[in-house]
Order: C-alpha cells, then structure tokens, then sequence
C-alpha cells in the first residue's frame, strides 16, 4: 500500500536496518483526536503547544551503520567489519524510502516542561469540508488520550477559530509491517512510514466515508477495521500484538512510560519530535535549557535481563571488553591486531569503529532472544543434533520470562548489587516472549557518559525487592547517533576531522 501525497520526503537509497517480518494489524489502544480551523488557525493553535515545529518540513529518520550483529557475522564469516564484498557476490541493493510531510512526531509538554505525551500528527484537508479548512488528526496512545483532550481544551482561547473533537470511534489507525512502501493508497485511506522510523512500520488511517457506504457493520469502527482486514488479507498475514513487540525491541517509549519526563530523557530529541530553532511553544524552556547547557544523565534504552548463568552474546562480549581496555586495546583483543596478518586486519577495519553499546535493530534483538530461549537453532547449531539442548534452553527461557513478567513492572527499581545503588527505573513490562523491556537507564551506569564507571559483561542486578541476581544487556537502538560521553546527548560532528 502507498500514498501519492502532492509532496513527498525522499530519504534517497538510505538503510534503516533490517524490517521486520510482513504483516498488519488495527490498533484497538490509540485515539484519534481532531484540531481544525479555517486557514493557518489549526496550525497556530498547535504550533504553540507541541514541540515539533509545524511550520517547516519535518526531517526523515537519521540513516544507519551496520548493526553490531551484521558486523559480527561479517567477521566470523571470514570477511572483516569494513571490508569489500567479495567480487562474486552482489552488493545488496539499497531500498529508497519516502516520508510524507503529512505525518510527524511531535510531543506535548505541561506548563514545566515535562512530557504530557508523543503523538504523531497527520495534517490534511477533511472531505466535504472548505479547501481552506486545514485539520491535524492526532495519533495518541489510549493511556494519555483523556489527558491530552482535556489539555487541548484547556488552552482553547474562547475566541479561537478552531474546533477540537474526538473522532476515535470514526477513525480507525492501522499499520502495516515488512514494507518500505507507502505510496499508492487506496481511496478512503492516508498512509505514510512511521516518521519515528520506518522500522516501526507503515501507519495507515481509515478516513473515507465512501468506506461506511459500502460496508456493513455495526459501528463505523467495526465497518472500516472489516474494509481494511479484507483489503490487507490478500497482501499480508494479520500480525496482532506485533506493534507492541517491535517498538519494545526498538527502544520506543510512548504514552504513559514517558509520562512526567523531559523530552531529552525520553530520547526525543532522537526521534524527530523536537525543533531547538521554532519559536516559543508550552514548556520550552526546560527543553531547550536541557539541550543547550545541561547534561542528560539518564536515557531510556532497551534492557535484556538473562539469568547469571546464561553465556553472554557476542556482541555484549565485545561491548565490554571495548569498554574495559579502550578501544585500540580492546580492538587488538578481539580482532587479534598484533597477529603476524594484523596489518591485512587493520586495513580490512579502518574506518571500524565498535560502539560502546551493541548497536541492533528490532529483528536483530528478536533474533538473539529467540536463540538464547531456546525458540531457534543458533545459525551453527544443527537443530536435530542439539534438540535436546535445545529442549533445556526452551524450558530455562520459559522460566525466565515468566520470573522477569512478574518482577519487571513499570517502575520498578533496577539495583547494582556491587554497590546497591539504583541504575535504573523500568518504564514497560518485556515484550511478550522476551525478557527485554524499556528502562530509564543512569548514562554513567551504561558506560556512555564520563569515566568512572564502566559497564561489564559480567554485571549482576536486582530487580525490584527480589533477592535473585539477574544479568542487564543494555542495547542501542539504530537509530540513536553517537553519544558525546561529556553531555549525554548527540555527539558533534566537527567538519575537516
């Protein structure tokens, strides 16, 4: 499915990691709220209330390096991180991607400058209304929707020109995963990619009223989820509960998780929400003090929690030993640099620099979890020969999920247990057959900011009042860029060095 807007972002061939599997669902948990007016009415209105600033084109999602999973199979594939392709095999095609201008991320603070919600705002010309009236639907999490309502109206001047409804029950939201393409949508439909990233899928609205004409039902939400499951059953597999999975897997917070927090905190800086350049808008200034004097100490990242005694992945492996012996020495250790070919190495790795932090996509973290559950053969295992292996992973992942599903409840303190300090607060509950969850997490504690503390492979945790020590595997999404380990915040790129 696509959209022919009248303008159209291009992001050129630009990667954003691997996509995850095909598949489709209608969200049952968003609201959809309204905000009209003839004109610019609507946008001034909003324009001083949201972070993003609606008077310029929003930006596309940041382009990607490869995944420290991907990095690590070219290595033990006898291809080094940053080397050519072999002559023989073709070079993976690059897919361009399109963002809409219709469709932005933006947040909603209160009068102190903390995070009322996100939302994702689709702007558009209602059908049968003025060509002059302008409408942004609002795309929110059901859990702050009654809030967010509440505080449009409050900031509603009684001579505003604008007008602000609740269309959740007219207005269905959708999305579709396994695509880059959003163009080309049906009549009746708007669709873009998640401005956030196009990772989390394509979102679709259901708006037309030739929809409701033409199908039955007994509400209009019942009439346009059936329009849209028998539209999406010929193309692709119905995947409910897939948006709540991959959002977790990729490090997205919404709704109440980031509730009561600063904008930088919740990393949507990261996500294309805010603007530093726009005007004044509701709670700036703690926003803008944050980014430009402050320090952001603590961040939301995507947490596994294993047990003490499971084999810790590679990548973490890495991770910790970069961390421990710097960079140059830790690169010699794990890529064996003073070998007698440690020259060819060296050459095959210039320009590799490992992050302090594996960095993996969605289906990069699912896949590792699935491996470490016992859900999937590792890639070098042969399935029949380690069933029974296989067998005994399956019944420790189980017991595990069930033990971090009970303990790991939004804000529920993650402990140190080398000095009892605590690290961390967990924002969600894991991803459903996972044990990764999203928590706010002290920068320090992650090795990503200043130097007195480093994080180790071998780290053991307490969750909550539970005496049973766990293992935290932090991971950055993608999407995140380099952290400057001095603020907390996207590291500066100075040109000529």
């Amino acid at each position: 499915m696509a959209y022919r807007a009248a303008s159209v972002l291009a992001a050129g061939a630009s990667k954003y990691g691997a996509l995850w599997g095909r598949g489709y669902e209608t969200f049952k948990n968003r609201r959809i709220l309204s905000v009209s007016g003839v004109g610019d009415h609507a946008t001034t209105y909003l324009q001083g209330l949201v972070t993003a600033d609606l008077n310029s084109e929003p930006s596309a999602p940041r382009e990607e390096v490869m995944d420290s999973v991907h990095a690590l199979n070219a290595k033990t594939s006898g291809m080094e991180p940053g080397a050519a392709a072999p002559d023989d095999e073709p070079e993976e095609e690059e897919v361009p991607v399109q963002f809409t201008k219709k469709l932005r991320s933006a947040t909603f603070l209160d009068h102190r400058g903390r995070i009322l919600t996100d939302a994702l705002l689709w702007k558009r010309n209602p059908e049968g209304a003025d060509s002059a009236t302008t409408e942004y639907l609002i795309d929110v999490p059901d859990d702050t929707g009654d809030l967010l309502l509440a505080h449009l109206k409050q900031h509603k001047l009684r001579r505003s020109k604008i007008k602000l409804a609740d269309k959740t029950e007219e207005i269905t939201s959708h999305a579709v995963y396994g695509t880059l393409n959003a163009e080309g949508a049906p009549p009746g439909y708007i669709a873009g990619m998640d401005p956030r990233h196009p990772s989390l899928g394509m979102r679709i609205l259901s708006v037309g009223q030739d929809i409701l004409d033409t199908t039955e039902g007994e509400s209009e939400r019942a009439k346009r989820q059936q329009h849209f499951e028998t539209l999406m059953n010929n193309f692709f597999p119905s995947a409910p509960g897939t948006y709540s999975v991959l959002r977790k897997l990729a490090g997205i917070a919404e709704g109440t998780e980031i509730a009561s927090k600063t904008a930088l905190e919740c990393n949507q800086d990261f996500l294309n929400a805010i603007s530093f350049s726009k005007g004044c808008y509701l709670g700036q200034e703690l926003t803008a003090r944050s980014q430009f004097t402050g320090v952001v100490r603590k961040r939301i990242v995507p947490v596994m929690i294993v047990d003490t005694e499971m084999e810790v992945p590679k990548p973490w492996v890495m991770a910790s030993m970069i961390q421990e012996l710097g960079t140059e020495e830790g690169m010699d250790k794990i890529f064996g640099l003073s070998d007698e070919d440690g020259e060819k190495k060296k050459l095959a790795l210039t320009g590799y620099i490992p992050p302090p932090l594996p960095k993996i996509s969605a289906p990069g973290a699912g896949s590792i979890v699935s491996m470490m559950m016992g859900s999937v053969a590792a890639p070098d295992q042969n399935p029949q020969d380690g069933s029974e292996e296989l067998n005994k992973l399956r019944v420790q992942g189980e017991k595990l999920q069930t033990e971090i599903a009970e303990l790991a409840q939004p804000g529920t303190s993650i402990i140190d247990k080398k000095d009892s300090r605590t690290i961390g607060k967990i924002l969600s509950t894991p991803a459903p057959g996972t044990t990764v969850l999203l928590a706010q997490m002290r920068l320090d504690r992650l090795g990503l900011l200043g130097s007195e503390h480093k994080w180790s492979r071998t780290n053991k945790v307490l969750i909550g009042d539970s005496s049973k020590e766990y293992r935290f595997l932090p991971f950055l999404p993608l999407w995140w860029p380099d952290i400057d380990p001095a603020t907390g915040k996207e590291k500066e790129v100075i040109v000529g060095e």
